[in-house]
């Protein structure tokens, strides 16, 4: 396709003129589409937030909240977009929009269409529309600024289900859009793995997924690669698989397609997800994009780390497996080869007993870590078996805490050993002081997080 569309409120468009480094933001307020607004340029505030139909987990399609501050607009090439002056009109409001409008939930309206394509999403998620339930949690990357939360969650909770006939609940039942391939100056979409490949062998060629960290570095940083590739869509990236000795989980899905598949089996992913960045990120964030980037501060690799996690590695020479703990080789440096993808992350089963992340950061949610710990422990007969604790925040890389497993491994699961480990813990790593937290502060932490977990475990 090098004359892409892609379909907007039910109008095709034509992308010819949205070549990178044009957002999907600024492309669609380009065509007079303005409800939309640009406020952070980052994904922390919500109000460029728009609905893409993508394949489901519970329905064949779902709508999907994104930010579109981060998406090139060449990747909506052949997709089909909703904004907020496609749901509804002055006339005839959308539900949700009618809920906001008479509880008092638009404020100053500038962030209004960023919460109502939220809230849609959310009002058409399959499993609320079964159970009435509104997952607060869909609104976690919406900021307002006028801080009138109360009457938006009023507003939220006062929806029903869609009304028999509603166009956009009805297009839940069809398959979704099937990515075409795309090649347009500066983007490609390719058919096939394989064309994937060559093309990353390119220079300046660069993958793409979720665009939540690129569209970072585009917007803010000025980053320009010479070629984006779109591998998100593959499958061989989308691979998921819950076995009997392993989990299996495609580094082109994102955090949010991840969590609703494994439904609970893997309850340290559970515990993480909730706390990583927001239901917008999630829902464009993968799980091969976050390991990519290799950021010493990010969520998933002490979980992973902690679970013993191995990266399936794929180039055009074939495949090879490495463990995470081998994966990272300093600040933002990895094992990975030009031309080589992560494929896809395995999770060994079966899975600890005893697992936990402790996240420290300055806002409860949505926010990045000063300290990231997660543990795996064994505990039989009140010895512990074995134990993985993954850190982030405290070193170049996220880091094992061997010293401390090693003092809990094959002892009594009881306060004297956790002392002492978590005195050991409490020097893991190398921490600094910085804008989030200090050097101290961050050997408290993790002094008191064996402690914590003991404790938790104790009394529950």
């Amino acid at each position: 396709m090098d004359q892409p569309q892609v379909t907007v409120n039910g109008e095709s468009r034509s992308l010819a003129a949205a070549e990178p480094p044009t957002t999907a933001l600024d492309w669609l307020r380009g065509i007079g589409l303005t409800g939309a607004k640009e406020g952070c340029a980052e994904g922390e505030c919500g109000a460029c937030s728009v609905l893409i139909a993508r394949a489901g987990v519970d329905a064949p399609t779902e709508w999907t909240a994104i930010n579109a501050c981060l998406v090139p607009a060449a990747a909506l090439a052949g997709q089909e977009v909703v904004t907020a002056e496609g749901l509804g009109t002055p006339d005839a409001l959308h539900p949700v929009q009618q809920e906001l409008a008479v509880r008092g939930g638009s404020q100053c309206g500038y962030c209004t269409p960023g919460f109502v394509c939220s809230m849609a999403a959310e009002f058409y998620r399959p499993a609320r529309c079964e159970n009435g339930v509104f997952d607060h949690h869909a609104l976690s990357g919406n900021l307002c600024r006028c801080t009138g939360y109360r009457p938006i969650v009023e507003a939220a909770e006062a929806l029903g289900a869609p009304a028999e006939g509603d166009h956009l609940a009805f297009r839940t039942t069809a398959p979704p859009p099937t990515p075409p391939p795309v090649r347009v100056p500066g983007y490609a979409r390719p058919d096939t793995l394989a064309e994937a490949l060559t093309l990353l062998a390119e220079p300046d060629a660069v993958p793409l997924a979720g665009a939540t960290d690129l569209g970072v570095e585009n917007n803010l940083r000025g980053s320009r690669p010479g070629l984006l590739v779109a591998i998100d869509h593959l499958p061989e990236l989308r691979a998921f698989e819950v076995g009997t000795s392993y989990v299996d989980l495609g580094a082109g899905l994102t955090l949010t397609e991840i969590e609703r598949r494994l439904d609970g089996a893997v309850p340290l992913l559970d515990d993480v997800f909730p706390q990583f960045a927001s239901r917008l990120i999630r829902n464009g964030a993968t799980i091969g994009g976050n390991l990519g980037t290799a950021s010493p501060i990010g969520d998933l690799p002490p979980a992973l780390l902690a679970l013993d996690a191995s990266l399936v590695l794929v180039s055009a020479a074939g495949e090879r497996t490495v463990p995470l703990v081998d994966y990272f080789t300093g600040y933002r440096e990895t094992v990975l080869q030009p031309g080589e993808l992560i494929a896809r992350v395995r999770v060994p089963l079966p899975l600890a007993s005893i697992t936990a992340f402790h996240k420290i950061a300055k806002r409860r949610f949505d926010d990045i870590s000063s300290v990231a710990v997660a543990f795996a422990i064994d505990v039989a007969d009140g010895r512990v078996e074995r134990a993985a604790i993954g850190l982030g925040g405290v070193a170049a890389t996220p880091v094992r805490a061997t010293e401390a497993e090693q003092l809990l491994a094959g002892r009594a699961w009881d306060e004297a050993t956790v002392h002492r480990a978590a005195d050991a813990l409490a020097s893991a790593g190398t921490p600094i002081d910085d804008h989030r937290a200090s050097a101290a502060f961050r050997r408290a932490m993790l002094g008191q997080a064996l402690r914590r977990l003991f404790h938790e475990e104790a009394v529950a």
